[in-house]
């Protein structure tokens, strides 16, 4: 069966297996074979009435919920590196595979203890990631052996289409963050099928790309990552855009030592690191079967900077149009300021006339899919 369908019947199901995913238990029941003993549950002495006194009731105030769509390997990653970093007093997990989704939550439950996290949930019920403040989606279907990128996406939108309302519904003031490939189409339809406003709608983008491009930098000069600044911009995939202009450890330009850099002409060969930034994850998936612990640190240190207004700069993918001569209606990732409410600036990057050219044809490969999707 379909995620779409499955999803769709899911969203109607809130039964006993719904109540046992959220933690509920049964009433307390009187032993059997004398009335004596047939008391109100309340009057029943506990373990934790005769610990506990209570004092004032307490009503609980949830201020960082975040859900995760999807308990695959990418899901399970970015709730990892989310706990990890102790960035929401609650997680909630959102899956149709009820096994897998159980299993790893209670994988994570266990744990709970040495990540300080006082409440880790999952249903396939959306109503479970109620008064989210961020939705992170990781699901969608997967490219099936000779699909058209085209069919796949077209594929992932009926899928979005359910998944979308039902997210918006129980959560409307919510940021949605997309993870799922193709990651800026699937930004686009997310946007659409929510009327979000585009601040509130983030593709994670050339986050991860940015991070492999510095990475790759600081190992062929021996520096830490920390210390290359350095961006990918544009499509999240074989179009992006290495900025070779803006490329400089503690403020020198690379550029103006090497002023090849990055071109065909370069002795050195650096568009190298670019090249790899582009196979590394066909590389990873030939190896392992998937990629997972990269961007799901990626899609934390975003979280990171919404949860907690911090006002970075990440390369993400937003609404475009308008800027570098980009007149379609796409989405690629730009330098954006990420704070509580989402994206609340871009950054007018500089760029050569060849960096812009490439970024207008990123555009064009995506538009080139997009402008056939039927929403």
């Amino acid at each position: 069966m379909s995620w779409a369908a499955v999803a769709l019947r899911a969203n109607h199901r809130a039964g006993a297996a719904g109540a046992k995913l959220l933690g509920l238990g049964r009433a307390a029941q009187a032993p059997l074979g004398s009335a004596r003993l047939w008391r109100p549950a309340s009057a029943v002495a506990t373990v934790k009435g005769e610990l506990i006194k209570n004092v004032a009731p307490e009503e609980r105030v949830r201020h960082t919920k975040v859900s995760v769509i999807g308990s695959g390997s990418v899901g399970v990653a970015c709730a990892i590196s989310i706990l990890l970093r102790g960035l929401s007093d609650e997680l909630a997990l959102v899956d149709v595979d009820e096994d897998r989704l159980r299993g790893e939550t209670m994988d994570l439950q266990h744990g709970s203890a040495f990540v300080k996290m006082p409440n880790i949930v999952c249903s396939r019920d959306y109503r479970v990631t109620a008064g989210s403040r961020l939705v992170i989606i990781a699901a969608g279907a997967r490219q099936e052996k000779g699909e058209t990128r085209l069919n796949l996406v077209q594929r992932n939108v009926a899928i979005f289409r359910v998944m979308i309302s039902s997210i918006v519904q129980h959560s409307p003031h919510c940021k949605l963050m997309v993870v799922s490939n193709p990651v800026d189409i699937l930004t686009y339809v997310t946007w659409k099928l929510s009327a979000f406003p585009q601040n509130r709608v983030i593709g994670s983008g050339c986050n991860l790309d940015t991070a492999r491009f510095r990475f790759l930098i600081g190992q062929k000069l021996g520096i830490h990552s920390e210390s290359c600044h350095g961006w990918v911009l544009g499509e999240h995939g074989d179009s992006s855009v290495p900025v070779w202009s803006g490329v400089n450890v503690a403020g020198v330009l690379l550029k103006d030592l090497n002023s090849a850099i990055g071109t065909d002409k370069d002795p050195e060969q650096w568009e190298n690191v670019h090249k790899a930034v582009i196979t590394s994850a066909y590389e990873i998936i030939k190896m392992k079967g998937y990629t997972s612990w990269a961007i799901g640190l990626s899609v934390a240190d975003l979280t990171e900077s919404i949860l907690k207004n911090l006002r970075r700069v990440h390369p993400v993918s937003t609404i475009i149009k308008g800027l570098y001569g980009i007149n379609e209606e796409v989405f690629l990732s730009v330098p954006c300021v990420l704070g509580e409410n989402g994206i609340t600036d871009l950054i007018k990057i500089k760029l050569t006339a060849e960096e812009e050219a490439r970024l207008k044809k990123s555009a064009k490969t995506l538009w080139g899919i997009q402008k056939h999707l039927k929403l």
